[in-house]
Formats: C-alpha cells, sequence, structure tokens
C-alpha cells in the first residue's frame, strides 16, 4: 500500500511538513490594507476646498466640516460656485501633500437631489496625456458637494495556501513516484502471466498460440485457429524444409479428409499477414513442400508441444 510506504519512510518527513510550515505565511502575507489616514484626508479635503473658494474670489467663507459617508466614501459642501477646471490639479496636490497614494474618483453632485453634475476618475490626472472628464464645462450655480471614493485595494492572494499546495503535490507526487518506482523493480510484484510464457519469437515478429494473435513488425493481427496452427509450425522449425505430407499431418489430421490444396490456401494468407516483417519468407519447394525462412534461428519463451 502507499501510505505504509510513506510511513516506513520517515525521512521524508520533512518534506511532509513543508506544507505545515506554508501555512503560516498567510498572517504576514495578507494584512489587510491600511486604513485610510482620515485626520490627513480630512485636511486635505479642506486644503481643497480652500483652494477652489480662493480661486473663485471667495477667502472669507467658512468651510464647512468634512463628512465621512463610509470607510472609503468622504464629502465637503460648498455652497459658493467654484472653477471646476481647477479641482483635478488641486485635489491631487492636496492629497500628495498629505500622502494619500490610494485611487479615486470624483463626483459633484446637486446639494438639493444628489445628481452627478460633473467627475472624474484618477486616472484622468495620473496619466499625463488624459483630458480630466468634464473639463471645461460650465459648472451650473447652486450649493454642490464633493465626494471622493477610494477604491478598495484588491484582497491579497492566499500566498501561504498557494505555496502549501504546491509543497503537497510535489511531496505526494515524489512519493508516488518512489513506489511506484520500487513497485515496477521488486520482483515479487511481477507475476508471470500466460501471455508472456507462450510467446514465440521468429524474426521480426511474434505469435500468441493461445490469443491467435501475430504481430508482425509491430502490426498486430487476429489469426485462425488453423493459421494459428500452421504458423505455429512454422515458427517450431524456423529455416527447415516442411513437406506437404508432414504440414498436412501436423495441422489438418483432426479433419479425417485432408485436402491438399488447403495448404497453398493458408501459406498465401500467412505470407500476406507477415508481409510488414521483411525478415520473415514462407517459400516453396517445388513438389515437396514450404520452408520459413528466417535467415538465424528461432527464439521461444516457451516448449512446443505440437
Amino acid at each position: 500500500m502507499f501510505w505504509p510506504f510513506v510511513l516506513k519512510n520517515l525521512r521524508f518527513v520533512p518534506l511532509l511538513a513543508l506544507p505545515i510550515l506554508a501555512l503560516l505565511l498567510p498572517v504576514g502575507a495578507s494584512k489587510p490594507t491600511a486604513e485610510l489616514p482620515k485626520d490627513q484626508l480630512n485636511l486635505a479635503l479642506r486644503r481643497t476646498a480652500d483652494a477652489l473658494l480662493r480661486a473663485s474670489g471667495d477667502s472669507t467663507s467658512r468651510i464647512p466640516a468634512v463628512s465621512q459617508i463610509s470607510e472609503t466614501t468622504w464629502r465637503i459642501y460648498l455652497a459658493q460656485p467654484f472653477d471646476y477646471d481647477r479641482l483635478p490639479e488641486l485635489l491631487q496636490n492636496s492629497l500628495e501633500l498629505h500622502r494619500i497614494h490610494q485611487p479615486y474618483y470624483v463626483t459633484v453632485r446637486r446639494c438639493l437631489d444628489d445628481v452627478i453634475d460633473l467627475g472624474y476618475h484618477y486616472a484622468d490626472v495620473a496619466d499625463e496625456d488624459a483630458v480630466v472628464a468634464c473639463g471645461g464645462r460650465e459648472m451650473p450655480e447652486g450649493c454642490h458637494y464633493m465626494e471622493i471614493v477610494f477604491a478598495q485595494s484588491p484582497p491579497q492572494p492566499p500566498v501561504g495556501w498557494i505555496i502549501a499546495g504546491i509543497c503537497l503535490l510535489l511531496t505526494v507526487g515524489w512519493l508516488a513516484y518512489r513506489w511506484l518506482r520500487r513497485q515496477k523493480q521488486s520482483p515479487a510484484t511481477r507475476q508471470p502471466t500466460a501471455p508472456d510464457i507462450e510467446w514465440l519469437h521468429f524474426g521480426n515478429s511474434r505469435l500468441d498460440p493461445a490469443g491467435q494473435i501475430l504481430i508482425a513488425n509491430g502490426v498486430s493481427q487476429s489469426l485462425t485457429f488453423r493459421e494459428t496452427k500452421l504458423l505455429r509450425l512454422f515458427a517450431a522449425r524456423p529455416d527447415q524444409l516442411l513437406e506437404r505430407e508432414t504440414i498436412l499431418q501436423q495441422v489438418w489430421a483432426d479433419e479425417g479428409v485432408l485436402v491438399g490444396r488447403s495448404i497453398d490456401m493458408f501459406v498465401s494468407r500467412l505470407r500476406k499477414k507477415l508481409a510488414p516483417d521483411p525478415a520473415i519468407a514462407i517459400t516453396a519447394v517445388h513438389g515437396v513442400g514450404y520452408r520459413m525462412e528466417t535467415g538465424r534461428g528461432m527464439v521461444t519463451s516457451a516448449a512446443l508441444d505440437i
């Protein structure tokens, strides 16, 4: 069995411990993204609002408080009109001043019904060649509020689990390889089978008399009962002349009536099936019989009883 084999090979215990050790990595590898610095973000938005109002000629109005709507959404109301075209640059400068670098998108909404009048994405500012969305548009009058939503950081991949899985697969695969290799090399696990014992080899071909299968130079073909008997007779006596009478007695004696022409017909069939093997040829000796020429002696893996 495989697992008893593993238990016996205790020298591999350190390998099996690798997946367990790797599971400790998620603690350090998948820490949650740091929360947005609330005070710095508050100051950055107030600085932006102050710069917008000053750019519009207003240096006395009170700047409203900054509201945090959710973990990633912040809002500040501006009752006075401001220059929207100045917003992207001023906001980005304020965020960089306070070391806030998370991606975000901005919308300018009406205070009355929350309808979006203007807005853009952080990428519009980060890309020097990009054009800020809604730039150059006339700012509608009335109360507006500016809302900035920061993109949530994607969850960190479970590095520890990935490494643990790889280590586990490698360990089990290595042990399985060693077990299979041991099974192949162990004589006790290799039981002889009937086909292994009965295969007859000649030329580049071999014959399985029990299964009536001929493999001629790698090409497998099925034989009839009589074809098998005839080929087995030739294989038993390679490069020897077999007289027609001998062939009839050995192959057709059990039929009672001997038909001489049957030999020629079956020899013709065998020649076609042995054609893929150029090392084998069944030749006729006129008026005498046939010989299976191999150019070398036959090697058998079992004794023949014909």
